[in-house]
């Protein structure tokens, strides 16, 4: 059945951030929320993660309300990569990443959860970091760690708020590619990406909101449309073809600036499912 959001609205104090969205993400897939800054993913993803309440509509897995579960329930079927974590004390890497176990240990970590530590660690690449304090590696290796503590948990869906944030290149490959064998093997991976080209590579489906309201595809059209993207972004952006997908860059003008403006009818702005 999945996890299935409907007619979700929310606001903070007097500013609506989100009004009427719905969406259904199949398990096993690897759905990715695009748009621009302020447009509402972050506030989406924090309520199908349950870290927010729905103030108006409702989130269900399997069928079952969201809001009747107890944090120790939901942290079992969803591991949550919040967008920013701080870390007060100097715990070493691998005690950050057993933290991930919270839900699943009595009194202490059992040979199992050391064992699930050790492989999360080991997938994202951070075994050799283990024993370092958290707060001494650089950023890019704090993501990895963090990762790996969602990892750790063992959920049925991983919901990552822009997770290749301060990693480089090969890093960003890394992760991505290895949300993209986790959604293959059943796990399904929700996630807010800034790029669309990284998105366009690896994700399955793709979910476009625009000031708080999901933008519906018209028919014939693919997620990778310039006439899309151009009223996602606000921005003339040229589209490449790339695998029967695309990459996508702005679009210049002959003194480099870049091209602002719509040329094309607009999309339909509504609940979309």
């Amino acid at each position: 059945m999945g996890m299935i959001a409907e007619n979700i609205s929310f606001r903070y104090a007097a500013a609506p951030v989100l009004d009427d969205v719905s969406l259904h993400i199949p398990d096993g897939s690897f759905v990715v929320l695009l748009g621009k800054n302020g447009s509402g993913k972050s506030t989406l993803l924090r309520i199908l993660a349950g870290m927010l309440p729905c103030q108006k509509g409702t989130v269900r897995i399997d069928g079952k309300d969201l809001k009747t579960f107890t944090p120790r329930q939901r942290s079992r079927v969803i591991g949550f990569l919040p967008q920013h974590f701080r870390m007060a004390f100097s715990f070493s890497v691998q005690d950050v990443v057993m933290t991930g176990r919270a839900a699943h240990i009595a009194l202490r970590p059992g040979k199992k959860d050391v064992e699930l530590v050790r492989q999360a660690m080991e997938r994202t690449g951070i075994d050799h970091l283990r024993k370092r304090p958290f707060t001494e590696i650089s950023g890019g290796e704090q993501q990895l760690a963090r990762i790996a503590r969602v990892l750790s948990q063992q959920p049925g869906r991983i919901l990552l708020d822009e997770p290749t944030t301060h990693l480089d290149l090969y890093n960003q490959a890394r992760v991505l590619n290895l949300l993209k064998e986790l959604a293959s093997s059943g796990i399904t991976v929700v996630a807010v990406l800034h790029d669309p080209s990284a998105a366009f590579v690896y994700g399955d489906d793709f979910v476009y909101l625009q000031n708080g309201r999901r933008l519906k595809l018209q028919e014939q059209q693919e997620p990778w449309d310039e006439d899309v993207l151009r009223q996602v972004y606000g921005l003339a952006l040229e589209c490449v073809p790339y695998r029967g997908r695309a990459l996508v860059a702005p679009v210049l003008n002959d003194s480099g600036d870049l091209e602002n403006g719509l040329r094309t009818k607009s999309l339909e702005i509504g609940r979309g499912q």
